[in-house]
């Protein structure tokens, strides 16, 4: 029989109906994550009920890398189940090996995840944990420079997810990824989601279930941010900074508090503007034009050898402690931002 946990009865339109998809890079440097959500699926889906009373379902999208770099798959889905048991098999199965150049097939596996069975009355959070790049965004060595193969935009995918009313969660797996933080966090602020950074694999579990409960947090606020975005913009106003700071008054003024994703108890860094600037770019092509990888900026980065890359074993050691929570808290002007994007977002259905 499947392993289930007890779900509440929820009305149609209930934010605390929660679609939850995974997409995971499943090459060879990628195993410690992997085995980590592996062990920690039960506690996750448990701590979100508990905390938000939630009628959850997961999915799966496992990615590699195109052929003739990786022969094994492109991409292998697991549409949406209620089953903890389903999904710890998919993850069972799910091995760490191969890959061939920097880059993977985050394309496709993003393209994927528009195919999923998403329940229209759902919260919807994508959770990309990667720790390379999609072809065709200037990597060095890049197999594929002019971006995937098949013909696959990233960002058109990402923009289509944003128009879906789903949320991206990009969890960069760190060092490796600190050169493409920008463009990740630009994939993610698009659709109202955050950028997170992970240097240990055994913080994952905290950063799923944070994340997923400030979500379903802020889904409760879009009505009246959707109310307060189309007030502004009958009365001329269209700026996306102005548009933020209203929301946050409103919400500040109504002493709203929220679920927060918390680093070291604080609140997680704001998209930078150069991932605002970026976010606001409609395809790869254009995206090759403005984009470059931030080596020469990255100390940490360049003190790493190959071998660090893959195993990550120098992050532990030389980045700061971090330590990920769950708070209530003041509605932040980050969150405002994010919510002002949901709610353009929802406006172009």
């Amino acid at each position: 029989m499947s392993e289930k946990i007890k779900q509440p009865e929820l009305a149609n339109h209930d934010s605390s109906v929660l679609d939850l998809a995974f997409i995971m890079d499943c090459t060879g440097s990628m195993g410690s994550y992997i085995d980590n959500a592996r062990n920690s699926i039960k506690m996750i889906v448990e701590e979100i009920i508990s905390l938000e009373k939630s009628d959850v379902k997961l999915a799966l999208i496992e990615y590699r890398d195109n052929p003739p770099q990786d022969t094994t798959f492109e991409t292998r889905v697991h549409d949406f189940t209620a089953s903890i048991k389903q999904m710890k098999n998919w993850l069972e199965e799910c091995q760490a090996q191969g890959g061939g150049d920097e880059p993977e097939c985050v394309a496709e596996a993003l393209h994927a995840a528009l195919k999923l069975s998403w329940r229209e009355n759902a919260t919807k959070i994508c959770i990309l944990i990667s720790d390379a790049p999609p072809h065709g965004i200037n990597c060095p060595g890049d197999s594929f420079p002019n971006g995937s193969p098949n013909g696959i935009d990233p960002i058109q995918s990402v923009i289509k997810l944003a128009e879906k009313s789903i949320t991206l969660y990009s969890i960069g797996c760190e060092p490796a990824l600190i050169p493409y933080k920008e463009f990740f966090s630009s994939l993610a602020y698009r659709t109202g989601g955050q950028y997170i950074p992970l240097t240990n694999a055994n913080l994952l579990a905290k950063v799923i279930i944070g994340g997923a409960v400030e979500e379903i947090s802020l889904e409760k606020l879009m009505n009246e941010v959707q109310d307060e975005v189309e007030k502004k913009k009958r009365e001329g106003v269209v700026d996306e900074k102005l548009l933020s700071e209203a929301v946050e008054s409103r919400l500040k003024s109504e002493r709203v508090t929220t679920n927060q994703i918390l680093l070291n108890n604080s609140n997680i860094e704001k998209a930078s503007d150069s991932a605002i600037v970026y976010s606001k770019i409609n395809d790869l092509k254009e995206m090759r034009k403005n984009f470059k990888p931030s080596f020469e900026n990255n100390a940490v980065f360049n003190a790493c050898t190959s071998d660090d890359l893959a195993s990550f074993s120098i992050a532990p050691a030389r980045m700061m402690k971090i330590e990920y929570s769950v708070g209530r808290c003041d509605i932040s002007y980050a969150q405002s931002e994010r919510l002002v994007q949901k709610a353009l977002n929802r406006s172009k259905k």
